[in-house]
């Protein structure tokens, strides 16, 4: 008895939790200030819908480094500003929490405006033989036969066909994937998309998706891994032999993760580019955060890449840390800084894999997708990346906009921009500027 008069008790109190609604908002659509203007944001929380009552704390930090002020806001009908300025071009990022009256920290967001965007540039210099590593490197893998592998792979449309395929790579490895195409069509445009940062699967649907739509697709694992397999086969992989993989050959070039990973993508796109069906005019690459890495990378290192549409890409910035902001994701110099054996050759061979040295080699049409809140791939990098690229251009700014999670849904900009781009590809024409 005692039991289910505890029990009954517990319900009521989780049906009695109010639900919490907290977000932080500038008052300018895209987040974007000029140095020494004023940015005001409004913090709004809502308890079942309706205002909440109590305190906001925030920690004001420039570069997503330095904390520059603390303090504690009071909500008035669920509402309170902050008010912040920088007098220079960077990032400012505030970690925010709310706290009920009378009760604990229950929830967390974060604020985010960019200064002088235009004027942010790269954070250290880059290798004098960037170009003459990379040429050897590129030349090492066309020494090494394709071996293209193909595998039917069942569409339900008499109007796609698509494949299982492997390419060689180099270190004895294998660039693995999916292509498809729309039947019996001739002079496609070409779109390469790459993986995100994990270790999981390669469902065909995305690629015979868009192959329905008109391109020749090649989606492609970031890993030599077979796509086809349970998820725990994956599971086991990110625990074992992937885990950390980011990591892996940090402090040597020749060794780093990310060289056989690059490599396939050029391989991929030299694949994609012998294919009779392709138009020999458009070659689209895309992907989101490691995927954005990706297609930076690949435009800086094939010539024939026309376009890139990325959402907060990683991979920007890599010595961020040198001149006080937060570096890109996978974090090559600070991310368990402590393991790292040589510092000095770990600072090195990122700038060989840092995509504001990648984008200065692009030859395309670029859309960039960038948060101000997002502590995975920080803005300011990305916009250093952004300002080497060759125009046209467009960054779409998202202010509350991070890298997972609650911040996908706030991604609409973006996905409109992404849609209207694709669009004027598909369809031979110049892409949108507004």
């Amino acid at each position: 008895m005692r039991l289910f008069a505890l029990a009954s008790l517990l319900a009521t109190l989780l049906v009695a939790a109010p639900k919490i609604a907290f977000q932080a908002k500038p008052d300018r659509a895209d987040g974007k200030y000029a140095p020494g203007e004023t940015v005001t944001w409004t913090i709004a929380v809502t308890a079942d819908e309706k205002p909440a009552a109590g305190k906001i704390s925030f920690d004001l930090r420039q570069g997503g480094v330095k904390t520059i002020r603390k303090g504690e806001l009071a909500l008035v009908d669920g509402k309170a500003t902050l008010i912040a300025s920088l007098d220079q071009p960077g990032w400012l990022m505030t970690y925010l929490s709310y706290k009920p009256a009378g009760g604990k920290r229950v929830l967390r967001d974060y604020a985010g405006a960019i200064f002088g965007a235009e004027k942010i540039g790269p954070s250290a210099p880059e290798p004098e033989d960037f170009d003459a590593f990379w040429r050897a490197k590129i030349a090492e893998l066309h020494k090494i036969p394709m071996n293209a592998k193909l595998t039917p792979v069942e569409t339900k449309d008499p109007n796609v066909e698509a494949w299982r395929i492997t390419l060689d790579n180099v270190w004895g490895t294998r660039v693995q994937g999916v292509i498809a195409r729309p039947k019996g069509k001739k002079s496609l445009p070409a779109c390469l998309v790459v993986e995100g940062a994990g270790v999981r699967g390669l469902s065909p649907r995305g690629a015979i998706g868009r192959a329905k739509s008109g391109w020749l697709v090649m989606h492609i694992i970031a890993h030599d891994i077979a796509p086809d397999q349970p998820k725990a086969f994956y599971d086991e992989l990110s625990k074992t032999k992937l885990k950390n993989y980011p990591l892996f050959g940090r402090e040597d070039r020749e060794k780093s993760y990310f060289l056989r990973m690059l490599l396939a993508c050029r391989r991929s796109l030299d694949y994609l580019v012998e294919r009779p069906e392709w138009d020999g005019k458009r070659l689209l690459v895309t992907g989101g955060s490691q995927g954005g890495y990706q297609s930076i990378a690949s435009a800086g290192l094939h010539p024939k890449v026309t376009h890139i549409v990325i959402s907060v890409p990683a991979g920007c910035d890599h010595t961020g840390h040198l001149v006080g902001r937060q570096p890109g994701w996978p974090g090559w110099n600070t991310r368990s800084s402590a393991e790292i054996k040589d510092q000095d050759a770990a600072l090195a061979t990122s700038k060989y894999f840092d995509c504001v040295n990648f984008a200065k080699r692009a030859k395309c049409a670029s859309l960039v997708g960038v948060g101000l809140v997002d502590r995975t791939c920080p803005a300011p990098g990305i916009f250093a990346m952004f300002n080497e690229l060759p125009a046209p251009k467009r960054i779409v700014s998202m202010p509350d906009v991070g890298h997972g999670g609650v911040y996908h849904t706030r991604r609409g900009e973006y996905s409109r921009w992404s849609g209207l781009w694709q669009q004027a590809i598909l369809a031979g024409k110049p892409v949108p500027a507004e």
